[in-house]
């Protein structure tokens, strides 16, 4: 396993004074903060440059940690996703005890459980939802790897990780689908 503890540490310190951070998730590089603290979402939502009330997609480690942030999630979704091969974001009717930014207009919520391995760590040692939302700015391609993310970006940020920097894999953004009454609807496939 690579360590990545040196990086989990200053997240962990950015992230609990009110900081965002640009950090690998399980799919593309992100811009990240704590989902609960409004100051934090509204500093992401500047630096993206992306309108508010738009809803962002959370990251969270476990299916136990979706029933703190949706009500009654249909238990029938886990099924679903441990199907799936691609990460999948999920959005999910009454999402609750987030900063509202974090919602979309309707109420909904953006959710996605990652396997990943640093992403993970990060999330069970925060114990709170992480914003994650592309890094780059709105209307931009999303990056599909640490080099090709702007330096406006990386300079706008209060903590840039290390981890994962050379990685020259190619990454694509989540699949995005509702679920709604047991009935799955694909936004982004």
């Amino acid at each position: 396993m690579t360590d990545f503890n040196y990086d989990i540490e200053h997240c962990l310190d950015v992230l609990q004074k009110g900081g965002v951070i640009l950090y690998p998730t399980d799919t593309i590089w992100g811009l990240g903060c704590d989902a609960t603290n409004s100051s934090a979402v509204k500093k992401l939502i500047q630096i993206k440059g992306k309108p508010a009330n738009k809803g962002l997609i959370v990251l969270l480690a476990s299916e136990r940690d979706v029933l703190q942030y949706v009500a009654a999630p249909d238990p029938e979704v886990f099924n679903f996703l441990e199907n799936t091969t691609k990460p999948t974001t999920v959005i999910y009717e009454h999402g609750l005890n987030v900063a509202d930014d974090v919602l979309n207009e309707d109420g909904s919520i953006g959710i996605r459980i990652v396997k990943e391995d640093f992403c993970r760590h990060l999330i069970k040692r925060y114990k709170k939802p992480i914003v994650s939302t592309s890094a780059n700015l709105h209307g931009q391609p999303s990056p599909q790897n640490f080099q090709s993310i702007s330096t406006e970006v990386k300079n706008a940020v209060d903590y840039v990780v290390s981890f994962a920097q050379d990685f020259k894999n190619i990454h694509s953004p989540s699949s995005i689908i509702k679920w709604k009454n047991g009935e799955v609807f694909t936004i982004r496939p």
